[in-house]
């Protein structure tokens, strides 16, 4: 009989603690059967410590310590001390369904898919299910994806499991990015293995609450401009030119909306650089006259110190 190979999951906890024992058995109860939990404590200041305490006689459960140093660094000492074949990840706010992995693993039995990865259903903090309407550009995709990755990061973070020689090929995540960091991973494999997708909410995602990261536009915006300029310079002719302009100029408006009603200039700023990508990017214009309409009512278009 083929042995069940190993998947380690990567988890960080900052600040989380509440949520951690949810998350945490949500993998150890998997149907799955040969599962590893890498968890890293990234200096939270709450009783995370505690909360671990009642799963460290589980040799499957690896608790691992650093001073605060940021989830990227956090996740990638979990993926260095990872020993699985296999490496999932879930953030410790989130929850699997107990037959994810058993869904999912049949589908490496393909040789050319890399990662696989599932739908997801939103949760409150509370753990009651959340509507959502995903936009057409998040609709999930197998093969070769990397054009309509390129648009949007389609692949949710905690959803997802990749080969180990993934990570051989094209190393761990970008520790000088701070947001999106999950995305510009998929990018850079996606350039070399294929992707599939189980069609279920196979994770349950909570929004809404205190601290969440996704919460932090701004910063995301701009790590995810600077996330599409680097691929495009690694990979120059992968990409068709029009893909590229619309989805620097798509960027663009988002960034211009975000800055709106805190910025005018700097809104304004961002519109012009998305009709530079692409002078016919109706957003932009209809951007540009909605700021002038919001300041008009509102505000005053003034530089912000």
């Amino acid at each position: 009989m083929k042995p069940t190979p190993k998947v380690s999951v990567v988890m960080t906890c900052y600040k989380y603690a509440q949520y951690l024992p949810g998350a945490i058995e949500s993998v150890l109860e998997q149907t799955y059967g040969n599962v590893e939990v890498i968890m890293v404590n990234d200096g939270s200041p709450d009783n995370t410590d505690e909360v671990m305490q009642r799963y460290l006689p589980d040799p499957r459960v690896k608790y691992l310590k650093q001073p605060n140093s940021g989830q990227t660094i956090a996740k990638n000492n979990g993926i260095r001390a990872a020993t699985g074949e296999y490496i999932a990840f879930l953030d410790a706010d989130d929850i699997w369904r107990r037959d994810k992995l058993a869904k999912q693993m049949p589908l490496f039995d393909a040789p050319e898919v890399g990662i696989v990865y599932s739908t997801m259903e939103f949760i409150d903090d509370a753990g009651a299910r959340v509507p959502y309407e995903a936009s057409p550009l998040s609709t999930p995709r197998a093969g070769r994806i990397t054009e309509a990755l390129f648009v949007d990061n389609i692949v949710p973070f905690s959803a997802a499991v990749a080969r180990r020689e993934c990570f051989d090929k094209v190393g761990v995540m970008d520790d000088t990015l701070k947001m999106a960091i999950d995305w510009d991973l998929w990018l850079r494999m996606s350039v070399h293995f294929s992707f599939a997708f189980v069609d279920e909410p196979l994770l349950l995602y909570r929004v809404g609450h205190p601290g969440q990261m996704s919460k932090n536009y701004f910063v995301r915006e701009k790590d995810t401009m600077r996330i599409m300029q680097k691929f495009v310079a690694a990979n120059p002719r992968l990409l068709p030119r029009d893909l590229v302009r619309w989805t620097m100029a798509y960027s663009c408006c988002n960034r211009g909306y975000n800055f709106r009603a805190v910025d005018g200039w700097k809104s304004l700023q961002f519109y012009l650089q998305a009709i530079g990508w692409r002078w016919n990017h109706g957003t932009a214009y209809l951007g540009i006259a909605k700021l002038a309409a919001f300041k008009l009512t509102g505000g005053r278009l003034r530089k912000a110190r």
